[in-house]
């Protein structure tokens, strides 16, 4: 499937890129103009019923919101910074599948939520978990005990500062894990720099890592994961 919708020579909306990937084409609103990222949003929405955008600020939310049409729905996670634009008569098939997001801090809230929310746009249940780093890390014990009673496929873990966290998971769980750093930390190593570099030398075998403040990514990956799990 190669559909592609032009705007304006400026933007090219993959179409059919969830027919080719299962993961339709997200619009990430950094570094584009409000306006632009509302039209592309609303020609996503009428082409194919539904319309996603990530990292959407205040300013660009409140275009969408004057330009919105009737008969569509606008859904905004503030936390996560998502938009989602539909047809009131769009349904979002699930696929009976469950995944886990855990946060390492409260600080650490905005791309969990981004995580979760991507995750359940694409379909899945998401069963969630935040402040449990490892600080205090006795209070991973009841959550995890709880996610694989309720028998998650994947579990993202999102973790600032030290980055610790999605290892001590991984090596609790017989799952796959996603470690996703995030930029929640400051001085030497700050700005997530350090969280990425625990994570990716972590000693606990079957941790992947996606880049810093990728919840998208990590949601998509744990998507897919789900979809295959027997």
């Amino acid at each position: 499937m190669t559909k592609i919708a032009y705007l304006d020579e400026v933007a090219k909306l993959d179409i059919e890129r969830g027919c080719r990937t299962s993961i339709p084409e997200f619009i990430l609103s950094l570094d584009k103009s409000p306006q632009l990222v509302s039209r592309l949003l609303l020609k996503m929405a009428k082409i194919k019923g539904l319309g996603i955008a990530t990292k959407v600020n205040f300013k660009t939310l409140n275009l969408i919101k004057k330009n919105k049409p009737s008969g569509y729905t606008l859904d905004y996670n503030e936390k996560a910074g998502i938009v989602v634009l539909k047809k009131k008569n769009f349904k979002i098939k699930t696929i009976g599948k469950k995944i886990a997001v855990l946060a390492a801090g409260s600080s650490d809230l905005p791309i969990a939520e981004e995580a979760r929310v991507t995750a359940q746009v694409l379909g899945c249940q998401v069963l969630y978990d935040y402040d449990i780093g490892v600080a205090g890390m006795h209070r991973i014990i009841k959550p995890l005990k709880r996610m694989l009673k309720e028998k998650v496929v994947c579990i993202i873990v999102v973790s600032g500062m030290d980055g610790v966290l999605p290892t001590l998971v991984k090596s609790l769980v017989d799952l796959p894990v996603v470690g996703v750093p995030t930029s929640r930390g400051y001085g030497f190593g700050g700005k997530g720099q350090a969280s990425l570099m625990t994570m990716l030398q972590s000693c606990s075998p079957g941790l992947v890592v996606v880049n810093i403040d990728n919840g998208f990514g990590a949601a998509c990956a744990a998507y897919l994961i789900a979809r295959q799990a027997k």
